[in-house]
């Protein structure tokens, strides 16, 4: 199993070894910081903690931690420069699998602005991204994100994630890949199975987003065997549980 988006830096140890038993191999760790960073050079040595620190502890308990990298709406600062070079390099390297999670919060002018510049990093270099979308005004702000996005990159370089059933019908017929977020105050696991029932397999990928929020560090575990102990396909569970993630990021 792979749960395609959490926030290693914010959990402890004894989360992945429980990931790890439960049956879940690996894992995409996205940049989020829960409090307002307003110097680039701090930023960027929080991004290379996630990189170079954060897999190592997985690793120690058997998690394969995949990265992504990008800066979150709510980290959106100034003088973003920096970053956008380490950005080119980190990719050329091969160290992360996407650009993310970025996105739009508060729809501040800066905000956007970094918002399109990583689109346009992510164009260039024919990188995926991972792009949020928040708890409040989530039609309005998807609604602003659906009009950036494809003057920028082709939809499907990226996953639209966070996906409810408010805003599923905005987004379903369009070429993003969509992210289920099984955590509360999102998604319980009877909700993303309903979403999958009515719209299918073919296009999700599941995740806890856990961090320092309330979350469930086994919430894609749990998604999946009840998937399994209900019938369904085990080619259908395969997808949401690892296939559409190792098919979409190359991992």
């Amino acid at each position: 199993m792979i749960d395609t988006h959490i926030h290693a830096d914010a959990r402890s140890s004894e989360d992945f070894k429980q990931m790890y038993l439960s049956g879940i191999d690996s894992a995409i760790t996205c940049s989020y910081y829960p409090y307002k960073i307003n110097a680039e050079n701090i930023l960027l040595n929080h991004l290379n903690r996630i990189l170079e620190y954060d897999t190592q502890r997985a690793s120690q308990y058997g998690l394969d931690l995949k990265v992504a990298l990008g800066i979150h709406p709510t980290n959106s600062i100034e003088n973003p420069q920096m970053i956008f070079d380490e950005m080119y390099k980190w990719i050329e390297n091969r160290q992360i699998v996407a650009i993310g999670e970025i996105g739009l919060e508060d729809l501040t002018e800066t905000e956007i602005d970094v918002f399109k510049k990583q689109l346009d990093i992510a164009d260039e270099t024919n990188s995926k991204v991972i792009i949020h979308t928040p708890r409040k005004n989530k039609k309005d702000v998807l609604n602003v994100i659906l009009d950036i996005v494809p003057q920028h990159l082709d939809e499907s370089q990226a996953v639209i994630d966070h996906i409810n059933q408010d805003i599923i019908e905005d987004v379903i017929d369009k070429d993003y890949m969509l992210g289920l977020t099984v955590q509360p105050q999102k998604l319980d696991v009877a909700d993303c199975i309903d979403i999958l029932d009515n719209y299918g397999f073919d296009n999700f990928l599941l995740n806890s987003d856990m961090s320092n929020k309330p979350s469930d560090p086994l919430s894609v575990a749990k998604t999946i065997r009840e998937l399994t102990r209900w019938g369904y396909k085990k080619s259908d569970v395969d997808k949401i549980a690892h296939k559409n993630a190792e098919n979409y990021f190359k991992i």
